[in-house]
This record gives structure tokens, C-alpha cells and sequence, in this order.
């Protein structure tokens, strides 16, 4: 298989055949992000002969007799057909629409089973297709995107660099809920800087109250030393939120969201991970955050952010 660099996907794509389609982020410019800084270049698309290459790798592998063998040691009877593909990269939903039904025709061609495609999303990626297109990518398979929005917080948005508004997030996601394709946030407790939490949180509840995402997954702000963010601490520009500050602010956002949804903070940013589907597991979830926010202590918090080598 070919893989460049580290390979980031979200917690739920666990049981997805992961196929680099991009290498790296066409944005880069996220003063908070440092995911990518290990890779010789800032983006690339992968050849489409690798991509081939992978499915046919994989495509032998159901053959295999290693793979019957690995899956009687799982219980399995035989090993079990993929029915989801994730394209690994940045954002490969930025590729032109030509491209990405290239391979999902790939994919369907080499892996019948197949019946769903996912991959991260930038919001001005979608900008970037006509409602045509979109329909067409839903109608291949391509469903379930995963977006970090980070924040309705425009102020946020705006000093972190993220290339787009609220407004733009609001528009770009009503365009993916008419062509019928499903997405899931990402949110960064702890993106409005001190003493801003609270505001930043009720924003971004906004945002997502007006949409349908299936899933509001949190993650907590890290502040890597190589990243352009902590250079603005260095130099006074910003100030970075308490930890607990930064549970407080997802208080805040699982307290304003009035939409059915997966509340998930699932990553390793999260010293405490959790989640649970809304509404019926609210108060469940706001108990189980006041018990954090009131019992543990910040230096403990503060602890676990500081040992955290790299997301």
C-alpha cells in the first residue's frame, strides 16, 4: 500500500480500507495545525496508477490464504467484504469532481462490495463543485465527509486563518444536505483564546443548529511549539484558554445545541473522551462535564496537554 508521511483519520473510520488520494493540505495556512509538517511537500495528488496498484493489493489479499487465516483468528468465518473506503489526505474532496469519480470507479471496479466513500473536507472545497457535481459524487458513493469547522466564532476563524466565515459554512453545508450527502464536525475547544470560550461556543452551536451534520465531534486545542500559533503567544497576540476554560466551552456548545446529533470527543487531544447521542443523552453529558470541570484539578489537565508529543 502506499502511504506518505503520517496518516491521520477520525476514530469512527477504524473499519474503513484507508486509500491515500492526497498527500498533505492545499490550505496549509492554519496557525493552529501542525499534522502535515512531516511531509516533503505541502500537497500532492496521489498517481492514479498507485491508487490502482492498492485496490488490487487489497483485492488479492480477500484471496489470500493469510487472510482467511487472519480472519478464523477474529471469529470470522471468512474475511469480511469492506463496505466503506476512506481517502486519506488533508482534504482529497478538493480534487475536481472528473478525479473523484475516477476513483470511485476504481474502487467499485476492484471492491464491488463497496458502498460507501469518505474523506476530510475543507468547507471551500465543496464551494468548488457545482450542485451537479455534488449530486453526482453522492450518487458514486461518496457520503459521510468529515469537516472541521472548527468554530462559528468569525473573529477565531478569521485570526487562525481558516480560508472561510460562518456564513460560508452554513452555505456550503446546506449544498451537501440537498445533494444528499451526510458530513460530520469537528470542533476546536479552546480556538477563541481566552476569555472568549463561552462567546466562541454559542457561535458555533448557532452554526450547527441551522444544519444536519450526523456527528459534533470535539477536540481540545494543542499548542505545538513548531506551530506559527505558539509564535503569536510568543509575541503577545494571543492568549491560550485555561483547560478547564476549555471544558467549559464545550459545556457551552453541548448546552445550546438543540438538533439530533452524535456528541462525540473521542481523540487524543481529549483527556477525557465521551460521547453520546442527542437529546437523549444530554443531561447524561453536561453531568458527566460538570463532574470534570468541578473535580479535577487544572494542573492535572494541564498535564496531560503538556505530555501530548504530537496528535
Amino acid at each position: 500500500m502506499h502511504y506518505t508521511g503520517t496518516i491521520w483519520r477520525p476514530p469512527y473510520e477504524a473499519g474503513s480500507l484507508l486509500l491515500e488520494a492526497t498527500i498533505g493540505c492545499t490550505h496549509h495556512k492554519c496557525k493552529f495545525c501542525t499534522l502535515y509538517h512531516d511531509l516533503p511537500v505541502s500537497f500532492r495528488m496521489s498517481p492514479l496508477t498507485d491508487l490502482e496498484a492498492d485496490l488490487q493489493e487489497v483485492q488479492l489479499w480477500n484471496t489470500d490464504p493469510l487472510a482467511k487465516l487472519a480472519a478464523q483468528l477474529q471469529g470470522l468465518s471468512a474475511p469480511r467484504h469492506l463496505q466503506r473506503v476512506f481517502l486519506t489526505g488533508a482534504n482529497p474532496f478538493v480534487l475536481q469532481t472528473k478525479r473523484l469519480l475516477d476513483i470511485a470507479a476504481r474502487i467499485h471496479q476492484y471492491l464491488p462490495s463497496v458502498e460507501t466513500i469518505g474523506c476530510f473536507a475543507r468547507v471551500t472545497d465543496v464551494s468548488t463543485k457545482t450542485d451537479t457535481d455534488l449530486s453526482a459524487l453522492r450518487e458514486t458513493g461518496y457520503d459521510d465527509l468529515t469537516i472541521g469547522i472548527e468554530t462559528g466564532d468569525d473573529n477565531a476563524l478569521r485570526f487562525m486563518q481558516k480560508g472561510y466565515d460562518a456564513a460560508e459554512i452554513v452555505t456550503q453545508c446546506r449544498r451537501l444536505d440537498a445533494a444528499g450527502i451526510r458530513y460530520r464536525f469537528f470542533c476546536l475547544a479552546g480556538i477563541s483564546g481566552s476569555g472568549r470560550g463561552a462567546a466562541g461556543a454559542e457561535a458555533t452551536a448557532k452554526i450547527c443548529n441551522q444544519l444536519h451534520p450526523v456527528l459534533i465531534g470535539v477536540n481540545m486545542l494543542t499548542v505545538f511549539p513548531e506551530s506559527e500559533l505558539f509564535r503569536e503567544i510568543q509575541r503577545g497576540r494571543w492568549t491560550e484558554e485555561s483547560e478547564r476554560e476549555k471544558y467549559q466551552e464545550v459545556r457551552t456548545l453541548l448546552q445550546n445545541l438543540d438538533i439530533p446529533a452524535i456528541f462525540a470527543a473521542l481523540g487524543a487531544s481529549n483527556a477525557f473522551q465521551f460521547q453520546g447521542t442527542l437529546p437523549n443523552d444530554k443531561p447524561a453529558l453536561l453531568h458527566a462535564l460538570d463532574d470534570i470541570i468541578q473535580t479535577i484539578p487544572e494542573d492535572r489537565l494541564r498535564k496531560y496537554r503538556k505530555n501530548l508529543s504530537h496528535l
